[in-house]
């Protein structure tokens, strides 16, 4: 083909014996999608593939992996501190009630201790009466018997429900008859058959009294 002036070989035309421009595009990617082992984007030879995630969007998983990591930490903390709250809980009230057993059996000797006088006043009254002795000496020591017993009682925090001359109240007494009296002794209780007993606000054992009603015909004097 002819060239023109500055020795070029126009361009253009079907017949033209051009050389072709050879273009090899050597961008690779390789994925191998057949495979759901590869999830770390690891390509033929050990290379790991670039990751195609925007930038954003790891920082994100990153971010989160970072929460999830430390909220396992918290509650795995969390355990440990309850765990060691429900020791110490137990531990101490299991000392709470080795206290409280040993209060009460400390208590129950002292309270028992001081029944042992009572024991050796009834014998000394037993001797007495199988030795022939008046009955004045038998009397003197039933009398003493009954106090060492009340100072027993006093000491261990009981005390005696004195009823007579009081209002009538059925929380504390126990009444068993009645009487006609005066209207101004109307429910109050005029006898006492038997000494009530408290400990503290408890109740032990109530007062068996007798308690003044009003006279069925008030004509009549009591």
């Amino acid at each position: 083909m002819a060239k023109d002036l500055f020795g070029r070989r126009p361009r253009g035309g079907v017949n033209d014996d051009a050389e072709r421009i050879r273009v090899t595009d050597r961008r690779r990617i390789h994925m191998d999608d057949s495979d759901p082992d590869n999830e770390a984007g690891v390509v033929a030879g050990g290379v790991e593939s670039p990751s195609l995630k925007p930038s954003y969007v790891e920082e994100l998983e990153a971010r989160a992996k970072a929460a999830e990591q430390k909220t396992l930490e918290v509650n795995s903390r969390f355990e440990q501190l309850r765990k060691q709250l429900q020791r110490e809980t137990d531990e101490t009230r299991q000392r709470l009630n080795k206290a409280a057993d040993e209060r009460a059996r400390r208590e129950k000797a002292e309270f028992i201790a001081g029944l042992v006088p009572v024991l050796d006043n009834l014998q000394r009254v037993t001797e007495a009466a199988e030795a022939g002795s008046s009955p004045e000496v038998l009397v003197e020591g039933v009398r003493a018997t009954a106090a060492s017993f009340e100072k027993s009682l006093a000491a261990a925090g009981v005390e005696q429900i004195n009823a007579v001359g009081e209002q009538f109240d059925p929380e504390l007494h126990d009444a068993v008859e009645t009487a006609e009296v005066a209207p101004e002794d109307v429910g109050k209780v005029v006898a006492q058959y038997a000494t009530g007993y408290k400990m503290g606000d408890r109740l032990l054992r109530p007062a068996r009294v007798k308690v003044g009603r009003e006279a069925r015909d008030r004509n009549i004097e009591v």
